[in-house]
C-alpha cells in the first residue's frame, strides 16, 4: 500500500497559500511518499490548478485530484486543463472526478443532479477520447455532441480515478477507469462493499486490478490523547456526513462519522489501523493529517510528529 498525503484543504493566512502547498508538495517528495491528493472544496483554491502549482516544484512524486467534480465543467475543458496540467507534471498528473453531492450541485450551484451515474458515464465518453492523445474528439451521446480538436501535450495516457460510492459507480470505476478514490470509507465497507463490486466489474471488462485510494485521518498522539484527535476531527471534517451519498457507504461500514476513521495513538496503534486498511484491499492512502494541540505552535508541531511518522512508515507499508 503506497502513502500519499492531502495537500490544500488547510485554511487560513490566504496570502501564503500557494508557498504553503508548495513547501507541503516538497516535503511529500522529500520524505518519500507516493502521491499527492488535492481536494476541490467549494469555496476553495481550484484542484487543478493546485497540482499544475505542486508538479512544478516536485519531479517524482504522483500528483491527483480528489475530486474535480463534473458538473461544473465542460468535459472539454476539463480534458483541456488536465492535459495542462499534465504537460507540467511530465505524467505524474492523475485525474480525479466525482458527481459531487445535491447541496453542492443543485442548492449551491443550481445545477441538475439528476441521474448523477448516467451524467459519469457520459462524461466518460468524452474523456476516454480526449486524453488518449492530440487529436479530434468525436463523441455524439445522449448528453453530448462534440467534435473538437485538443492538441495539448503529447503525455498520455492520463489515468482517470472516479469518486465511486455505489454499486453503479463502482461497476462504473472498474469498467472504465483506472479506479476508486473514496472519503469516509472504513474498512469493512471497501472490504464488504467497494472491492467485491468494483473489481469483479474491472475483471469482467478485462482490466487491470484498480486502484482504491482511501482518504484517512492520521494524527500521532499519546494514547490518552486519542479521545481529543477524535473530537477535532469530528470537528473539522464531519461537513460531508450530512451527504445521502456518505450516509450510505457508512451504513455499509462500523463507523458513524468520520472520526472513526481516524489512525490515531502512538506509532505501533497508527501503524496498526493504517494496515488494517491495506488488509481491506486499499492500494493508495490518502491521509489528512489532523494535528491536536492549544494554539497555531502545538499544532504545527502535532503535524510534524505526524508528518515524521508517515515518512518512516512509509516503505513498511510500501513492501
Amino acid at each position: 500500500m503506497r502513502i500519499g498525503v492531502m495537500v490544500g484543504p488547510e485554511r487560513g493566512r490566504y496570502a501564503s497559500k500557494v508557498e504553503r502547498m508548495r513547501a507541503d508538495a516538497r516535503w511529500a517528495e522529500e520524505a518519500g511518499l507516493s502521491s499527492i491528493w488535492v481536494p476541490q472544496i467549494p469555496d476553495e483554491f481550484d484542484a487543478m490548478t493546485a497540482a499544475a502549482l505542486l508538479g512544478e516544484v516536485t519531479s517524482r512524486v504522483e500528483i491527483g485530484t480528489a475530486v474535480v467534480p463534473i458538473q461544473t465543467r465542460h468535459p472539454i475543458a476539463t480534458a483541456q486543463q488536465a492535459l495542462s496540467t499534465q504537460a507540467v507534471c511530465e505524467g505524474r498528473f492523475a485525474l480525479g472526478l466525482g458527481v459531487s453531492h445535491h447541496w453542492i450541485v443543485e442548492d449551491m450551484l443550481g445545477l441538475s443532479y439528476e441521474k448523477p451515474a448516467k451524467a459519469m458515464d457520459a462524461y466518460l465518453d468524452v474523456m476516454d477520447r480526449a486524453l488518449a492523445g492530440p487529436g479530434m474528439v468525436e463523441v455524439e451521446n445522449e448528453q453530448w455532441q462534440i467534435h473538437n480538436p485538443l492538441d495539448v501535450t503529447d503525455v498520455a495516457p492520463t489515468p482517470v480515478l472516479i469518486a465511486a460510492l455505489g454499486p453503479v459507480m463502482l461497476r462504473i470505476a472498474g469498467e472504465r477507469t483506472d479506479g476508486t478514490i473514496l472519503w469516509l470509507a472504513d474498512e469493512r465497507a471497501i472490504a464488504g462493499h467497494v472491492i467485491p463490486h468494483l473489481t469483479k466489474a474491472a475483471e469482467a471488462a478485462g482490466r487491470p486490478a484498480p486502484r482504491v485510494v482511501a482518504g484517512v485521518p492520521v494524527c500521532l498522539c499519546a494514547n490518552d490523547e486519542v479521545d481529543q484527535a477524535v473530537e477535532r476531527t469530528n470537528r473539522i471534517l464531519s461537513e460531508a456526513e450530512v451527504s445521502p451519498n456518505y450516509q450510505k457507504l457508512l451504513d455499509l461500514g462500523d463507523a458513524r462519522n468520520v472520526g472513526d476513521l481516524l489512525a490515531a495513538g502512538d506509532e505501533a496503534a497508527v501503524e496498526r489501523r493504517l494496515r488494517s486498511y491495506a488488509d481491506a484491499g486499499v492500494t493508495d492512502l490518502s491521509v489528512r493529517v489532523v494535528p491536536i494541540g492549544n494554539g497555531r505552535d502545538e499544532l504545527i508541531a502535532s503535524s510534524k510528529r505526524t508528518r515524521a511518522l508517515l515518512a518512516a512508515l512509509a516503505p513498511a507499508l510500501a513492501s
